[in-house]
Order: structure tokens, then C-alpha cells, then sequence
């Protein structure tokens, strides 16, 4: 990835953030949820989140209206009033948004875009734009957890939007993890805490130390690119993937794999970090076959043993997740076992 990204200025107390459904309208459908992530957005950060004319809206209106749901984005990227946008929640249907998109208007006006999943589209939409933008917690998911704001989740936040800091290492989470499914149509499971699972640290698969700009999404959503004009540069790429709730299996991420490899993209990468797997059905000690997966096609296939790779990371569709800036330099250091942000994302 060549050229350099424009930074959005960095968030502050007091600041408006626009909620932008992108998506699926789960706003619409479970407003509670909504709400629930939206106050604790709120009382964390100590912002005003504001919605645009559409983030509220009856789902299948959402569903039938691209073209609103790119207005809403270009509403809070023009307003000086709005410092940032966060998508409240994924889905599968932001592709349908990438011929309304004006990148010109992305790129004048560079602000903090945060979601994850689906949100991965737009994502790489930015990235065409020229502007960083951040793989993180979404409104309805990460903000909204039951019982509160995980304080690794929120430290990931503070310190990649509100207070940057570079270099900075990526710090593991050592608090347990979840995965736990609850009915978010019960209002009244919004107080339970979700069930963790110890933390058993990161897996590191070999390598060698390396320097990459970073380009961080859910697998599915990335792939949904190939072939178009948004497809990623990863030419000296750190990328970073992660799986849905959905839990594709190991053969899915061996398909996706092996197509990087037959573009010749899988050779030009500078890392490759792989999240914890996603889904509420996937027994954990499943989870080391992802790593038997990138293994064989990086290694065994492919014949590269310097690409270093990372699995097991606290990012995407797990909880708590840390803030990933896409197109930021970031170092992968097997022999110290670190992940460092080599720049802030933010100005």
C-alpha cells in the first residue's frame, strides 16, 4: 500500500457523533438495544451521539434504500458540527452502498468512522478515499454489552480515538473472553453479564519481524469484494482478518487463503494476523484448526516462512475487542512477541 492516508482529527469530550445505519436496520427493529449501547457510549466518552434521518428507521425501508442510508453518511461527513460516525451495527448489505458512496466528499472531510463486520465494506471504501478509518466496536455490539462496557474494549477506544498514543503496543486481553449468544429481543437480559472464558493468550505461528500498513475485516465481508474496484491494496499489507457469528469453518478460510494466493496477494503480504474465531457454537478447542489452516496454505502451500503470523487476537466478533486503524504502520515482532502501532490513527 503506497501514499499517504489522511488523518481524522481525534475525539473529545463534549463531541457529536453520528449514529449511521449502513446496514441491516437493527436500530429499528431492537430499539432497546440500541439505546442501551447509545447511553453507554455516552457516559464512557462523555459524547453526544445523534441520529441521522435514517439510522432509526423501519428495517425494511433500510433494507430497500441504499441510496438513504449513503445520504446519512454524507450528512455527518459534511456537518462541522458531527466529529465523528459509528455504525451501530453489521449485516449484509453495505456492498449495496459502494456506487452511492462520494469518495470526494469522504476525503474532504476526514473523520472517525468506527464499526466492524459488515462495516468492513465502507471501511475499504475509506481506504480508497485516502482516509483512516477504525475496525472496532459498533453501537449495538461492544458499546451495548450486557452489564456494561468491558474496561479493555473502552481502554482500546481511549487510546486509539480520544488519547493517541504512538508507538503503542497492542496489549493482550487477560480478563477472559466471550462469545456467549443473548437474546437481544429480551430487555431484560441487557443487565446479565455474559459468561467469559479464561484468557489463553495469543498464538504465535512463526515468522519474522516485519512492517506493514494495516488492513483489518471480517473475512466474508472482504471477500465479498473480490473482483471489484474496492478490493484492498495489500502490497506489503499487515492484514488482519476475523470470522462472524456465523463461524465459517476452517475450510472457508482455506478457500478465501488460497484465492490470495492464486491473485498473488498472499506473497506480497507483510503479516498476517488472524482474530479468534466468532460464534456462539464453535467449541474453543476448535479453534487451533484455524491455525492448522493458515499453516498449510501460507507455509505448506504457498513456501513463505518469513510472513509472520498471529492468531487468537482480541478483535471483531469476540468480546471485549480492541481498535484496529486501518492503513496505520504497524510492526509484528515474533522474537519479542509484540504487535506495536507505529503511528497514532488519529491528528
Amino acid at each position: 500500500m503506497t501514499g499517504e492516508l489522511q488523518r481524522p482529527s481525534r475525539l473529545r469530550g463534549g463531541d457529536r457523533i453520528a449514529a449511521v445505519t449502513l446496514s441491516w436496520g437493527g436500530p429499528g427493529e431492537i430499539p432497546h438495544r440500541y439505546e442501551a449501547g447509545k447511553r453507554q457510549l455516552e457516559e464512557a466518552f462523555g459524547v453526544t451521539v445523534v441520529e441521522m434521518p435514517h439510522t432509526l428507521a423501519d428495517p425494511e425501508f433500510v433494507a430497500d434504500h441504499p441510496q438513504a442510508r449513503a445520504d446519512d453518511l454524507h450528512q455527518a461527513l459534511a456537518d462541522p458540527d458531527i466529529a465523528g460516525i459509528i455504525s451501530p451495527i453489521g449485516g449484509d448489505d453495505s456492498i449495496r452502498l459502494l456506487p452511492h458512496l462520494d469518495l470526494e466528499l469522504v476525503a474532504a472531510n476526514p473523520k472517525v468512522f468506527l464499526g466492524y463486520s459488515d462495516t468492513t465494506v465502507t471501511q475499504m471504501a475509506f481506504l480508497r478515499a485516502g482516509v483512516v478509518s477504525f475496525y472496532g466496536p459498533a453501537i449495538m455490539a461492544g458499546f451495548a454489552e450486557n452489564g456494561g462496557i468491558h474496561p479493555y474494549l473502552r481502554e482500546g477506544v481511549r487510546r486509539m480515538l480520544f488519547e493517541p498514543e504512538a508507538p503503542l503496543d497492542w496489549p493482550e486481553n487477560r480478563e477472559g473472553w466471550t462469545v456467549e449468544f443473548v437474546d437481544w429481543l429480551d430487555p431484560s437480559s441487557q443487565n446479565r453479564r455474559r459468561t467469559r472464558r479464561p484468557s489463553s493468550g495469543w498464538r504465535w505461528l512463526g515468522g519474522e519481524p516485519t512492517e506493514g500498513t494495516l488492513v483489518a475485516g471480517c473475512l466474508e465481508a472482504v471477500d465479498w469484494l473480490r473482483g471489484t474496484d474496492w478490493w484492498p491494496d495489500l502490497d506489503g499489507a499487515v492484514l488482519a482478518l476475523e470470522t462472524s457469528e456465523e463461524a465459517p469453518p476452517p475450510d472457508a478460510v482455506q478457500r478465501f487463503l488460497r484465492s490470495l494466493a492464486a491473485r498473488g496477494d498472499l506473497e506480497r503480504l507483510g503479516g498476517l494476523l488472524f482474530g479468534r474465531p466468532g460464534g456462539a457454537s464453535l467449541p474453543p478447542d476448535e479453534h487451533e484448526r484455524y491455525d492448522e489452516t493458515l499453516l498449510r496454505v501460507v507455509r505448506r502451500e504457498s513456501f513463505l516462512e518469513e510472513i509472520p503470523i498471529v492468531s487468537g487476537l482480541d478483535f471483531g466478533h469476540t468480546d471485549p475487542i480492541w481498535t484496529l486503524p486501518q492503513g496505520i504502520r504497524v510492526r509484528v515482532d515474533p522474537s519479542s512477541e509484540r504487535i506495536t502501532f507505529l503511528e497514532a490513527g488519529v491528528a
